[in-house]
């Protein structure tokens, strides 16, 4: 590795980052930088390009996912953990198709953090044992969730959707045209079986999708 290594935390919860940098800092020469935003998180990166991102997957207007996505365009060899609430697999799925190199809950210890971060700057995926395993089921049955079916795009309109964005909020924050997210919503509705936009932004929340 590197004499100096540089990691952007991008997480909205000031404790959370806290905690995060605590974590990683008993990894030697480490130095951690931090974000509050998605946009934030992606003007740093630029900025720095640090040699790892631990990313929140559910951010305050854009969320990790399409940072993911603006990473990944702007440098393909990027280095990025997803750290996410979510322990649903499919979460985890959309982010390692994404170009995520691992992923990781909030619920799993401590240790697993650091560890996470050192094998993901050692070049290699990082899933704890029991996404590995949900993810493994994922794939055998997609009937698994009711999100299996939705793109990472997808997903991220519902979720800003869920946060009570409109139409146009949502073109403005992702950078796609309002006929875009209306006819990636009229898929969202028929994956889902769901006909209003109201009952779209309820499930949204009731599956946690907003921040």
């Amino acid at each position: 590795m590197k004499q100096s290594i540089t990691i952007l935390v991008v997480d909205d919860h000031p404790i959370v980052r806290a905690g995060c940098r605590q974590l990683i800092q008993q990894i030697p020469s480490a130095k951690v930088v931090e974000a509050e935003t998605g946009e934030e998180g992606y003007r740093v990166f630029q900025e720095l390009y640090p040699d790892m991102v631990l990313l929140d997957i559910t951010l305050p207007g854009m969320g990790g996912l399409e940072v993911l996505r603006r990473i990944r365009a702007n440098r393909d060899n990027a280095k990025v953990l997803m750290f996410s609430m979510h322990e649903d697999p499919v979460f985890a799925s959309r982010a390692m198709q994404a170009g995520a190199r691992g992923y990781i809950t909030k619920n799993n210890a401590a240790d697993h953090l650091v560890e996470a971060v050192n094998k993901v700057l050692e070049g290699k995926i990082y899933l704890s044992p029991d996404m590995a395993q949900q993810l493994a089921m994922l794939n055998i049955d997609s009937g698994t969730s009711a999100l299996s079916d939705l793109s990472r795009r997808e997903l991220e309109i519902l979720r800003l959707l869920g946060e009570g964005k409109s139409m146009n909020e949502i073109s403005d924050v992702l950078g796609i045209s309002y006929k875009t997210v209306a006819n990636n919503l009229t898929q969202i509705k028929s994956k889902l079986d769901i006909s209003k936009t109201a009952e779209l932004m309820r499930f949204a929340i009731s599956h946690g999708l907003s921040s």
